[in-house]
């Protein structure tokens, strides 16, 4: 086992509990959290925090002095986002800033979870060279943390990922697999947009990546996610073969149809190459996601 402590933020969430389950020993973990631990902490202590709060951030990390911050918390759901921007910056920028003075003041590795609504989607898949746009308030904080993470005197990188998909027990929120399953299983009709192109992640292969990063001490920006790129559509479209559901319950619609608050980029997917040959990142096919993803 390495030596190396490793502290998650957001370790409620689907990727923090895929890098508890993932980690199987290599480092000793705290996993944190705004709440009460939910899940399993596969041998993690626990520790309340409150991304916002520099002083909860001295108590933990004096508590445990980390070597690794892997810094997954965020408010992630973009509508929401959208209409609360004062929150979103708080979450997303503000914890950023506090996250980034604590790992600073001890010299720990901060791993910088990042996002493909940083760019347009005018000319995906990208690169981690790729310019940035972002088009919602969403991709807009993440980026304006990237920038602050870019600044940072202590060692860093910028882990971004697109469409993260999996399955824990007790999961707090859905996602694209979980939705269409559920919803097609039991004969209902979905809309489903055909003009939005995303390379779909197991929140298992984006926890390995984060945890090659920090066994590696890589720096700089990576880029994870799934090997394929695909249309949303064509995505529940393999869900419902994949399950043996009936395809024509899928409604084909534009992303103009469905009236959300926040505007999605269209084409994105990630150029992985860089994370392939410097980190020995190897993330599992689509069609094997499904068939590790549980149904429930």
């Amino acid at each position: 086992m390495s030596s190396k402590r490793v502290l998650i933020t957001g370790a409620n969430g689907l990727l923090g509990q895929s890098i508890l389950h993932a980690n199987q020993g290599r480092f000793t973990l705290c996993a944190t959290g705004r709440g009460e631990v939910r899940g399993d902490l596969k041998g993690a202590e626990y520790q309340i925090l409150d991304t916002t709060s520099p002083e909860d951030y001295a108590r933990v990390f004096e508590a445990f002095k980390p070597d690794v911050v892997i810094h997954g918390a965020a408010m992630t759901q973009v509508d929401d986002c959208e209409l609360q921007p004062a929150l979103c910056h708080a979450l997303n920028v503000d914890a950023t800033a506090a996250c980034i003075e604590a790992c600073e003041r001890v010299g720990a590795h901060l791993i910088f979870i990042s996002t493909d609504f940083i760019f347009d989607g005018t000319s995906g898949p990208y690169s981690e060279e790729a310019q940035e746009s972002p088009l919602s308030i969403y991709g807009k904080s993440k980026a304006d943390a990237e920038a602050l993470v870019k600044q940072a005197t202590c060692p860093w990188t910028i882990a971004r990922t697109v469409l993260v998909i999996g399955y824990v027990p007790g999961l707090s929120r859905s996602n694209i697999i979980l939705w269409a399953r559920g919803a097609l299983s039991k004969g209902q009709r979905i809309k489903v947009v055909d003009d939005q192109v995303r390379s779909p992640t197991w929140s298992m292969d984006l926890a390995e990546g984060c945890l090659l990063i920090a066994e590696k001490a890589a720096t700089g920006i990576y880029h994870l996610s799934g090997p394929d790129t695909m249309s949303i559509l064509e995505l529940v479209q393999q869900v419902a073969a994949h399950g043996g559901y009936d395809a024509d319950l899928i409604d084909r619609v534009s992303s103009e149809t469905l009236g959300q608050p926040a505007k999605r980029p269209p084409i994105t997917g990630f150029d992985i190459s860089k994370a392939q040959k410097d980190l020995g990142y190897s993330p599992h096919s689509f069609a094997e996601v499904l068939d590790v993803i549980p149904y429930i």
